[in-house]
């Protein structure tokens, strides 16, 4: 005999609750909370998850057969990068993004690239007419007879095409057409069986809220495989595709575009793009070894310290968090004795990008007193180290890697934290200045003062 026993799930969040709740608890919505009935065998107590279908044995893990999962190349290697290198078979991608960003540019070069190279790709779209995307197409330069397009909402329809054209590749241009949350969270269900069943790749494009998360229910990123951010300043014409979930590879990694009239180019070399309008010797700027996911970058911070007018005096960043700012501010106003408390302190990262990792704080200090004391850092200085409440300077995770993008694109030096053992890998054309603590740094690089 089995019982039946409802439990109510958010259908933004995924919550689970024993009654039912005018309000999730987790997430704040308001009306979410949906009844699901769950039926129990009362001698066993185990929920019954299925009663009919084909039954499955389970598989040892070395009987896995791999041998049908070899990655899709990508023709746009920046887009590879992100998603581990290439695209999984049967993998669900979700591309989100600020309205105007460039999500539906970089993924319609996307398409017909591919589908110049490794067959049909199938493009669907719910917001846009097919005779829209051609000229968008026209505009972009993009000649892909194996492209496909369809302009349609019922998803029915849509997996019915999908299977009789067996593309290489599914566009869903956006999961948000149909607006509802539970309808979102259904297409998506729908979706994912489609690709774990037929081993086909989808790429879904969603919209992103005011907070800068992907709009509609939260579970839509734990369906897919993957999930990426376009991210940019809308007046810069740098794009960076960020990596934040990936079931196939590293987190965190970063494609680097370039906006223009044809559509979003790729930058081979970010670090050399970000600072070649650089102006050497000038105060308050410092160069920063930073890491994106595998890849490092060498960013331009620059900080420009004012007398203020007011009781308070502001602390702006732009392009790193605030609190970081803040922790800065201190250790150079206790530790080094800078009187910043009466200083309004600006700090901006050069290219429309956002640094989050703590090995940029040594750069952001020494930008900071330059700008106090008006003296420029040398030109063919690179700074990585992370500061502490004592003004230490700690150590940072892949140095050697750090080092040799600075190597490469010309720089002489290194301000590094000290040293336990010196390791054999570090680069032999990049001289390396040592410090423990911030203070060791300013009279290092700002002597004389």
């Amino acid at each position: 005999m089995a019982k039946s026993r409802s439990t109510y799930i958010c259908s933004n969040c995924g919550k689970r609750s024993a009654a039912y709740l005018g309000r999730c608890p987790n997430c704040g919505q308001f009306g979410a909370m949906e009844e699901h009935v769950e039926h129990a065998n009362r001698r066993s107590g185990k929920s019954l998850v299925s009663t009919s279908g084909s039954q499955r044995a389970p598989l040892r893990l070395a009987d896995v057969d791999l041998s049908q999962e070899a990655r899709i190349a990508l023709p746009i290697e920046e887009f590879s990068r992100v998603l581990g290198g290439g695209l999984v078979p049967g993998s669900l991608v979700l591309l989100g993004g600020e309205p105007g960003i460039g999500k539906s540019t970089l993924v319609l070069e996307l398409s017909a690239k591919l589908a110049a190279t490794s067959g049909p790709v199938l493009y669907v779209s719910g917001e846009e007419s097919a005779r829209q995307i051609r000229m968008r197409a026209e505009r972009l330069g993009l000649r892909a007879p194996e492209l496909y397009l369809l302009t349609e909402t019922d998803l029915s329809e849509i997996i019915s095409q999908a299977q009789a054209l067996d593309p290489t590749l599914l566009v869903i241009d956006s999961i948000q057409t149909t607006g509802l949350v539970a309808q979102v969270r259904h297409c998506a269900a729908e979706l994912q069986k489609l690709a774990k069943g037929s081993g086909l790749s989808i790429l879904m494009i969603g919209h992103v809220t005011k907070d800068g998360n992907i709009a509609g229910p939260r579970v839509l990123e734990h369906i897919v495989d993957a999930v990426l951010y376009l991210e940019g300043d809308p007046f810069q014409q740098y794009r960076l595709l960020r990596g934040v979930k990936n079931r196939f590879g590293a987190t965190s990694e970063v494609g680097v575009f370039e906006m223009s009239g044809s559509g979003l180019a790729q930058v081979p070399n970010p670090s050399e793009a970000f600072l070649e309008e650089r102006m050497i010797n000038a105060s308050g700027s410092a160069i920063a070894i930073t890491m994106e996911g595998t890849r490092p970058l060498l960013v331009e911070l620059q900080a420009l310290t004012s007398p203020s007018t007011f009781g308070n005096p502001r602390r702006t960043p732009n392009g790193i968090d605030v609190n970081r700012l803040l922790l800065i501010s201190a250790v150079l106003s206790k530790r080094v004795g800078l009187k910043l408390w009466e200083q309004d302190i600006f700090v901006n990262v050069i290219g429309g990008l956002r640094i989050t990792e703590p090995a940029s704080d040594l750069a952001m200090a020494m930008a900071i007193a330059s700008s106090y004391h008006d003296r420029p850092l040398p030109a063919d200085l690179a700074i990585v180290g992370e500061v502490g409440l004592s003004g230490e300077v700690r150590r940072v995770g892949q140095l050697p890697a750090r080092l040799n993008e600075a190597l490469k694109i010309g720089f002489k030096r290194a301000l590094v934290p000290k040293l336990r053992r010196r390791a054999n890998d570090l680069p032999a054309g990049i001289n390396l200045i040592e410090v423990r603590s911030v203070a060791e740094a300013l009279r290092a690089v700002l002597s004389g003062d």
